[in-house]
């Protein structure tokens, strides 16, 4: 008893004495237990047969019938596969082009123009999804589009490249790349900023070149960096968001394209199958869970650089 009433004088001093702290992230909390906490509790209709007209707790529970029609679905295998495949490429590919950017950006010295470079490398990030696969239309468009247009000047016969199923991936992950590369720059280029400036100069005094310094200083310096973004990143590898995908794929090239995500969309907004579409998003965040948590053990087995 005694012990409890000390750790308690000892949090009660501790509040009092970083109160300023507290007090800034206490919106944070408020803000995270309104909208993705309390929301929470809704997941339970994945092992219930959900009737609106119940509601929650009045619907009837059925285990985990919702999952095994899951897995026994002819499209499970499909699902799993492009969810994977295109969150995969994304990452091999996408992941490297904001580090690279930033040792780039980071090498020019002509502040006016870095201001400019930077600008427009994180204008796409503020552009709508709408927007960015309306262009893509048009960019591929086998009548008007650019694209076309340069195939035809090299002598090639263009075609509707968004109705032929081999180039939706790379088109959806290029295009990605495009959107998001100098936005998740700015993290590096921090990363970057912190590191001690006077191993710069010893590394100069020593006569290592521009190129060296960035291979034995700042790349090390940003490994950290790296090692967490690249954990996060493991986490999400099966969320592909639905948005774009919906906007830009159609029959014919739903066999890569149809994924884990659009599949709960169609089954659980458009074909009103709350229960159902539930308990396929559970079972995708489940598996993102098990991603982020392997790669953390992982990496402070490897590394001892980890999230927790």
């Amino acid at each position: 008893m005694q012990n409890i009433s000390n750790k308690m004088n000892l949090f009660i001093k501790k509040a009092k004495r970083d109160k300023a702290l507290l007090l800034m992230v206490t919106p944070v909390i408020i803000y995270y237990i309104i909208f993705h906490y309390k929301p929470m509790y809704g997941v339970i209709i994945a092992f219930k047969d959900f009737n609106p007209g119940l509601g929650i707790w009045g619907s009837p529970w059925i285990g985990l019938d919702n999952f095994k029609l899951f897995f026994s679905s002819a499209f499970f295998f499909r699902l799993i596969k492009n969810t994977f495949l295109i969150s995969f490429y994304g990452l091999v590919f996408g992941f490297p082009f904001p580090i690279g950017f930033a040792l780039i950006l980071n090498e020019i010295k002509h502040k006016a123009y870095k201001k400019v470079v930077q600008t427009v490398s994180y204008l796409p990030h503020f552009i709508s999804v709408v927007i960015v696969c309306g262009m893509i239309v048009n960019f591929l468009s086998p009548q008007t589009g650019i694209v076309s247009k340069v195939v035809q000047l090299f002598g090639g016969t263009p075609e509707n490249y968004l109705l032929n199923s081999k180039y939706f991936r790379f088109i959806y992950i290029s295009s990605g790349i495009w959107q998001s590369f100098g936005w998740g720059s700015i993290i590096y280029l921090a990363a970057i900023t912190g590191i001690d400036e006077q191993l710069y100069e010893a590394a100069r005094l020593d006569g290592a070149n521009r190129l060296k310094q960035i291979f034995y200083i700042t790349i090390p310096g940003i490994v950290p960096t790296i090692i967490i973004l690249l954990i996060l990143n493991l986490g999400n590898i099966m969320s592909v968001g639905f948005e774009k995908i919906i906007l830009l794929y159609n029959p014919a090239t739903y066999n890569v394209a149809d994924v884990i995500s659009t599949f709960t969309y169609r089954q659980g907004l458009v074909g009103l199958k709350y229960s159902y579409g539930a308990a396929v998003g559970l079972f995708n965040s489940v598996i993102n869970c098990l991603f982020l948590v392997t790669a953390n053990a992982i990496s402070r087995k490897v590394s001892e650089i980890s999230l927790w």
